[in-house]
């Protein structure tokens, strides 16, 4: 007998065709069979051990979540419901050039300080490996789902170069594509970058194509949270697309949004731009969030030269009171390249979380809300905050547009992506509900996209761009990573207000064949690994 019959679903099988009713039959974590309009034709049913009747769910391939920062999470919190319960069943991490492999003491000590506003501190992990396989090893001793992982770039150059805005050496840009390249060999799926954020932002694009073409001979792709969102948002666009095909390697758009009101209702020339490369050959996809605020570090908005030489050089030029002062004119007056470009907007910037509990009376208001508060500046509330919590706090950025969300979430290339930071009091609403507020909202309410197209944005793009094989549809053949939702009440639980409500309507959710989800509850299931690159 095989292990589970799901019987009477609603099969959207991730292709975009069409849903069929069917019994799906589940054996050693695979898909056995698929037995169409089995009741209304009077077959013979097949049995299991265990039948689940699915009457009114739908049945899909188990999400990918195409931009996460779980990579502390996965191992912090065997649980991790904040991914399980939307029904995402792989996440690839190791975004926005910046993560903990390949490292060794010295880079690792700085990344974790860095990054502590994404992941934590890391104080409650035990930080036993330093290279990429070393960590892909350490997750496939149980996760609650599965991830594939990209060599973070920033990390890379870290390692090999330091945190000065300098041009690598020709022995340091060897190092570093060898680092790549081992990175690659040992199953990263390709390799991300964050060229708003120190280290990864000092390097030009002579070096950045030639780390593409070692990614590209193994068969990943690049993605990158490129040099701007803001003011250079399309030139930014323009040099990705450029530096990928020169390099010949596919290229994934990270969070691929046009923010600040200087891209309100531009979202039609990046897409115009994208159909342009397609239709010329190019190798392109992209990631999006159903949400119109950003989320990053509020460090990050600093501009590139006072982040140059690491956190601590960052925390001494804030305490100087002169460079402080020049730090602010250029934020607030220039537009700094960490603010892409456009003068701060206080207003928009809302502070999600701190690493020192003492300072959560800021969390959950603007700066300039608890500058007028305090009767201080923004800037004073600000570099008190990056100076008394050591660079931790992390914040929403409201300067996003509904009208480009809408257009850019129906383009061919579309997949999604929460973005998810699981850090902080009020993080981020997306981390906990991206995936049910595609269906519940822009499926059900809006139309903006019908229930197969979506599910097919979430489930084969993103697995044809990871080269991944035996998953992203319901076949036979194919892994029993799957989701069972009710596509009358599927919806995000999340708000603003309250970020960590657990979505509903998502009844069960499998992964490798076995629920981690069941009636609506996390089980002690950790069936997730690492998914590593498929050989060339």
């Amino acid at each position: 007998m095989e292990d589970l019959v799901i019987r009477d679903a609603d099969v959207v099988d991730g292709s975009g065709a069409d849903s069929y009713r069917a019994d799906v039959v589940v054996d050693g974590g695979r898909i056995v069979s698929i037995v169409k309009e089995a009741a209304a034709a009077g077959c013979q049913r097949p049995g299991a051990r265990r039948e689940l009747d699915a009457e009114g769910l739908v049945l899909a391939p188990g999400f990918i979540d195409m931009h996460a920062h779980s990579d502390l999470a996965l191992l912090r919190d065997p649980d991790h419901g904040a991914k399980a319960a939307q029904g995402v069943t792989l996440e690839v991490i190791g975004q926005d050039g910046l993560s903990y492999a390949p490292v060794d003491d010295r880079t690792l000590g700085e990344v974790r300080r860095a990054i502590a506003g994404w992941n934590g501190s890391g104080d409650d992990i035990d930080f036993d490996w330093r290279s990429v396989g070393e960590y892909l090893d350490r997750l496939d001793g149980g996760i609650a789902v599965n991830a594939a992982y990209l060599i973070p770039q920033g990390t890379v150059r870290a390692l090999a170069v330091g945190w000065d805005d300098r041009e690598a050496t020709p022995a340091e840009l060897e190092r570093m594509r060898r680092l790549v390249a081992e990175g690659m060999e040992q199953g990263a799926v390709g390799m991300s970058s964050g060229l708003t954020y120190t280290p990864g932002m000092y390097a030009k694009d002579a070096e950045l194509t030639e780390l593409c073409r070692v990614v590209a001979w193994y068969g990943g792709y690049y993605c990158p949270h490129h040099r701007s969102y803001g003011a250079g948002a399309l030139k930014a666009y323009e040099e990705m697309v450029a530096l990928t095909r020169e390099a010949g390697c596919p290229l994934h758009l990270a969070h691929a949004t046009m923010n600040f009101g200087v891209n309100k209702g531009r979202a039609p020339e990046l897409l115009t731009l994208l159909d342009e490369a397609l239709a010329g050959g190019a190798d392109i996809t992209l990631d999006t969030y159903p949400y119109t605020p950003g989320c990053t570090t509020l460090v990050a908005l600093l501009p590139s030269w006072a982040s140059e030489g690491g956190p601590d050089r960052i925390l001494e030029r804030l305490a100087d009171d002169d460079t402080a002062e020049r730090i602010r004119h250029h934020m607030e007056e220039i537009g700094s390249d960490g603010s892409h470009g456009v003068p701060m907007e206080w207003e928009t910037v809302e502070i999600s979380g701190t690493g020192d509990p003492a300072l959560a009376e800021y969390v959950g208001r603007t700066v300039l809300e608890s500058a007028r508060l305090r009767g201080e500046t923004p800037w004073t509330v600000a570099r008190h905050l990056l100076l008394a919590d050591r660079l931790a706090p992390t914040i929403l950025q409201h300067v996003g547009h509904e009208e480009n969300v809408r257009a850019i979430m129906r383009h061919r290339v579309h997949t999604g992506g929460s973005d998810g930071i699981l850090q902080g009091g009020k993080p981020h609403p997306r981390a906990y509900g991206t995936f049910p507020h595609y269906l519940g909202h822009y499926v059900r309410e809006l139309g903006v996209l019908s229930l197969e197209e979506c599910v097919a944005h979430l489930t084969s793009r993103p697995a044809a761009r990871l080269r991944l094989p035996d998953r992203g549809l319901v076949r036979e053949g194919h892994r029993a990573d799957l989701v069972l939702f009710d596509p009358a009440t599927v919806a995000a639980g999340s708000t603003y207000a309250d970020p960590r409500r657990l979505p509903t309507g998502i009844p069960y959710v499998l992964v490798d064949g076995r629920f981690v989800i069941e009636d609506g509850r996390r089980t002690d299931v950790l069936a997730g690994r690492s998914v590593r690159r498929t050989p060339r």
